[in-house]
């Protein structure tokens, strides 16, 4: 690839994700704050996995077949950057639902768009991939740390009147906002993934031109891609996709309330301006993981890699659950992430653009996000509130151990499925994505 049309691809994935990671890992902890009921909070984190839905049906198959991915990108993230604003600027529900449900429905199809636009501009997906998705990884370490400092209680900062920078440095960090003050500068999140989203915009119409393509199969692009479920080896990693995506988003439903929580009531008892950056060392080990992927793809093969990734999960949840009490080791166990994420969900997205004709780009990776940010996602986010303000409630606290046992048994069952039933074919399809991919 030449330079100029890779820098452009990695500063898209960078946007990409930042407008997502700015909002996404406090959220669960500020729709309860704002004193949206149970259901009211499961209505707007449905938004993100139905519009997913709906994307496979709809904007994908434009992406495919109707319009060039780079323009479909730039009004996206317009019409989606001005509603992510609209969350930021209100606390009723109706509104924010509103808001929250127009910018899903326009940017996660953009998901599976700038993976196609990607892949449509490399030589070698198996080996160029991972280090354009890295981009993705930097955007969204690159959300978490600004609000350090903007989760910072600069009332005392001002007051202790420190000296030098170093000083200075030192008493932001140390003075975290707390209470309700803590929870009203949460709307800043949604301020700044709008303004990333209209820069995001504009962007897109200087990224290579990626037009559509005409059908080779007949019918719809998503029909097409459907009809690959026919056989077993893409069934069975589309059903465990869906597990692995469930666990995903337990992690992103708990992770920031486990940690916030006091010692005392069993968590983990970190300041709210650390949560964040806390949560960001998994994307940071993601960036050396997306280094070695191509490598390790090859020496490993799909399904070995696959089972790492999942087998990530278990290993942090059981962390979780049996040594709640350490706070060095539950912030160690984020570089799990890394693995969680490169060694399953990217490499899922390359072995579609290897396997899965290319007339329906979009569309073969909208129907694994389907599962990665739909379906799973979907389920996740209407079982995790009810587990955690419920059933695994006890009076005042919450059993945390009981909590976290349950992702661990699904990732473990994952990866037992995967190692038994998926056995792709070593020759790749006639009309299957160009290159070499590992076979086993």
């Amino acid at each position: 690839m030449n330079s100029t049309p890779r820098l452009k691809l990695f500063l898209m994935m960078v946007l990409e994700f930042f407008i997502w990671g700015a909002w996404l890992p406090l959220i669960f902890g500020y729709l309860p704050s704002l004193k949206f009921e149970v259901w009211q909070q499961q209505a707007i984190l449905a938004a993100f996995p139905v519009a997913s839905i709906v994307g496979m049906f709809f904007s994908n198959e434009f992406a495919d077949r109707k319009f060039a991915a780079e323009k479909f990108l730039a009004f996206s993230h317009l019409v989606g950057g001005l509603a992510i604003l609209g969350c930021g600027l209100t606390q009723s529900f109706w509104p924010f639902f509103a808001c929250m449900s127009v910018h899903c429905l326009l940017y996660v199809p953009t998901i599976s768009i700038t993976n196609s636009i990607a892949f449509a501009n490399m030589k070698d997906p198996a080996n160029e991939f991972g280090l354009i998705r890295m981009g993705g990884t930097i955007g969204w370490i690159l959300a978490a740390w600004p609000f350090t400092f903007i989760f910072v209680d600069w009332d005392i900062v001002n007051k202790a009147n420190p000296a030098g920078f170093v000083d200075w440095l030192g008493k932001a960090l140390s003075s975290p906002l707390t209470g309700d003050a803590a929870k009203a500068a949460t709307r800043w999140t949604y301020i700044v993934s709008g303004l990333a989203s209209l820069a995001l915009a504009m962007l897109s119409l200087a990224l290579p031109h990626t037009p559509p393509k005409k059908s080779t199969g007949g019918g719809t692009a998503w029909s097409q891609a459907f009809g690959l479920l026919k056989h077993p080896f893409v069934a069975i990693l589309w059903l465990v996709t869906f597990i692995d995506s469930f666990v995903h988003n337990c992690y992103f439903n708990w992770t920031g309330v486990f940690l916030g929580t006091p010692k005392a009531d069993g968590g983990v008892g970190i300041a709210a301006n650390w949560i964040q950056p806390v949560m960001s060392i998994g994307q940071v080990a993601e960036i050396l993981t997306m280094f070695i992927l191509g490598a390790t793809l090859k020496t490993l093969g799909w399904r070995t890699t696959m089972i790492v990734g999942i087998l990530g999960h278990a290993a942090r949840f059981a962390v979780y659950s049996f040594v709640p009490d350490s706070a060095a080791l539950i912030i160690l166990i984020q570089v799990l992430h890394g693995i969680c994420y490169a060694f399953f969900f990217a490499t899922v997205y390359i072995f579609v653009d290897a396997y899965f004709p290319k007339d329906i780009r979009s569309s073969a990776q909208g129907l694994f996000n389907l599962q990665i940010l739909g379906v799973g996602a979907l389920v996740a986010n209407y079982v995790c509130p009810i587990l955690i303000q419920q059933t695994f409630h006890v009076g005042d606290k919450t059993n945390f151990k009981g909590l976290f046992l349950v992702p661990l048994a699904a990732s473990v069952a994952a990866a037992v499925a995967l190692a038994l039933f998926f056995h792709p074919p070593r020759q790749l399809s006639a009309n299957a994505g160009g290159g070499s991919a590992p076979a086993h």
